[in-house]
Formats: C-alpha cells, structure tokens, sequence
C-alpha cells in the first residue's frame, strides 16, 4: 500500500504547504530591504494575483521616481530555498515582493526600513470558495469534490493528505504556483465579489460567521472592516 504524504508542516506553530522549506523560514532575517521595496501581503486566494497585475500596470505609467516603468515582480518571499536569497538581492528595483507570512516572521528589515506594504483582505467565505476550486483544479493538490467536506476542513484548519503516486510537486520556478507569472487559468478565477453565495447553505453561514466571530473579536483591524455577510 503506498505511503502517504503529509502536504502541510508546521514551524513556531504556524502551518505551511511543505513546499515551504523550514530552512527557508529561518533565514528570512537576512533578507536585506530596500526603501522602494513593496511588500504585498495576503492571505492564500484573497486576490494577491489581481492586485499584483494591477501594481504592475500602475508602475508602467511612469512615475517620477521610477521613469523606465517597469516593476520586479518576485516570487513570494517564503516560496524559495535559501540558496536563492541572493538572487532576490540581485534584482532591479523597485522590487514587488508578495508574501503570506504572519507580520511576526516578516524580515526585519522589510519592516524597519520605509517600505511600503500593501495587505489584502477578502470577504472570507468569498476566500474559501476560491480555494475549494483552486484544490479542484490544480493537479499537484489532494481533490476534495465535496463542497461541504471542503467547507469542514477549512474551518478546523485540517491538514490535507496526498497519495505519493499523486503528489507530482516539483521545486522549480515555473510550477511555483504563486509566483504570479505562470498558469493563468488556474491562478485566476472569477475574481468575483459575492460567490460564497452560490455554495453556502444557511446552516454553513451561520457556522461560518460564529467561528469567524471568535476569531477576529479582539481584532482591531477586523473591527473596522465590513462585509456583506
């Protein structure tokens, strides 16, 4: 019988898919900012690919600062092994840097220097439809056809498992996933603002907005966002 293969790991108590190198993780603070760096934060499938596209369009007017119009967009900071952090250091300003990290593991400097930081936040049932068809799609992911086994998973924050003979993942840049540069189809759905409407039950709204009330009652910034719920 094939082993299985666990897809999420966990370092200081935070889960990541186990493309994410421990070693990686624990170099982050020698990573050196640059005052014109701009760091997008997100988290998985809020609409960190738009907003990228958008940024990198904006750039291409040709602001003062940056007369050439261009903008380095990278890999996300956390998606890479540490032999390729000086590649990071070698590329041309300004450089647009996306990332999932919690605000306590992001590198120091990105947070001491005047960088400018952009953080997405989606409705978030609206985040958890888009990453249920983003698992359906996505051959390299455990498929989970069930809506409602999905939705549970999401909400205990399970781990997800692989058959070995299906886990195809491979550490080059181009199947990075969330390198924002390649697979359009699969990275880029509707986009659309409401779909959670269209796959949740009222039981499973009703489930959803009790945990989420839990969650971000001490939440300063989740205070002053609203949503349609």
């Amino acid at each position: 019988m094939p082993q299985d293969v666990q897809l999420i790991h966990s370092y200081n108590g935070i889960p990541f898919p186990t493309r994410v190198s421990i070693d990686r993780l624990r170099t982050l603070d020698r990573f050196d900012a640059r005052e014109d760096d701009v760091l997008l934060v997100s988290y998985p499938k809020s609409g960190t690919h738009w907003l990228a596209e958008i940024l990198k369009n904006l750039y291409h007017c040709r602001s003062p600062t940056h007369p050439t119009g261009q903008v380095t967009l990278t890999q996300p900071l956390e998606f890479q092994d540490p032999s390729k952090l000086a590649e990071l250091k070698n590329l041309p300003s300004p450089r647009l840097i996306p990332t999932h990290l919690p605000k306590n593991m992001v590198p120091r400097e990105l947070q001491t220097k005047q960088c400018k930081v952009i953080y997405v936040i989606r409705n978030p049932k609206d985040t958890a439809v888009s990453m249920f068809h983003y698992y359906q799609q996505n051959p390299h992911l455990p498929k989970v056809d069930k809506w409602a086994t999905f939705l549970d998973m999401f909400l205990k924050g399970e781990g997800m498992k692989a058959r070995v003979e299906k886990e195809k993942e491979r550490s080059d840049a181009n199947h990075t996933v969330c390198a924002l540069t390649s697979d359009r189809k699969l990275i880029f759905r509707k986009g659309a603002v409401g779909d959670w409407k269209n796959h949740f039950t009222q039981d499973q709204n009703s489930q959803f907005e009790a945990l989420l009330g839990e969650k971000i009652n001490s939440s300063e910034l989740a205070s002053s966002v609203e949503y349609e719920c």
